[in-house]
């Protein structure tokens, strides 16, 4: 198996490139998200590589990071979807685009991409679900997340004991701030009892 590739860049046609690696040069596809970050010609690359043998030929596919190629793994994996197409996809949106679009279930984004019908793009939803993580939307997530403290541990304790998230948070006004998490639940505790 071939990971990944890194050389000198000695041909550039969209969708096809040319690595020469210690004088041998691979050919391989890229996406058109890949390609315009490609540098000039002469310059090294190094590439993500993904190598798909089909029972006519052998393929190499080449991608900028490895979500990209990990997304193409998993593309290829759904049901009428294959490599040429996957780079396709790939080519129409961002690892990122494709993952928030899955999550979204926006089948109108998903079937604007080449190749891509309404009946396939549910399909992308319904077998890639939980599956793509899109790190843009991660970032998000974890910079509108505050930092947490105690009560955040009080509250997800008291849930774990099977009270609901309003009960739990009911549970612990009045305790005050920096009570350590074993204190903070039984007093918790001592007023979802009164």
């Amino acid at each position: 198996m071939i990971s990944r590739l890194t050389g000198k860049l000695i041909e550039k046609n969209p969708p096809q490139i040319v690595i020469d690696v210690n004088g041998v040069g691979y050919e391989a596809d890229v996406s058109m998200q890949t390609f315009y970050n490609l540098p000039a010609l002469g310059e090294t690359v190094q590439l993500y590589t993904q190598l798909v043998v089909r029972e006519d030929a052998h393929l190499l596919f080449g991608f900028a990071t490895a979500d990209e190629r990990a997304t193409f793994r998993q593309l290829v994996k759904v049901s009428g979807i294959g490599a040429k197409t996957a780079l396709g996809i790939l080519s129409a949106m961002s690892a990122d685009e494709l993952a928030r679009a899955v999550a979204d279930e926006d089948i109108k984004r998903l079937s604007s991409a080449p190749g891509i019908g309404k009946k396939t793009a549910e399909r992308m939803v319904l077998e890639l679900r939980g599956k793509l993580v899109s790190h843009a939307a991660a970032d998000e997530l974890f910079a509108a997340a505050p930092a947490a403290d105690e009560t955040d541990d009080i509250v997800n304790t008291l849930i774990a004991l099977g009270y609901n998230e309003r009960e739990a948070k009911a549970a612990i006004k009045g305790i005050p701030k920096g009570t350590e998490v074993g204190e903070g639940v039984r007093l918790a505790l001592k007023n979802l009892l009164k």
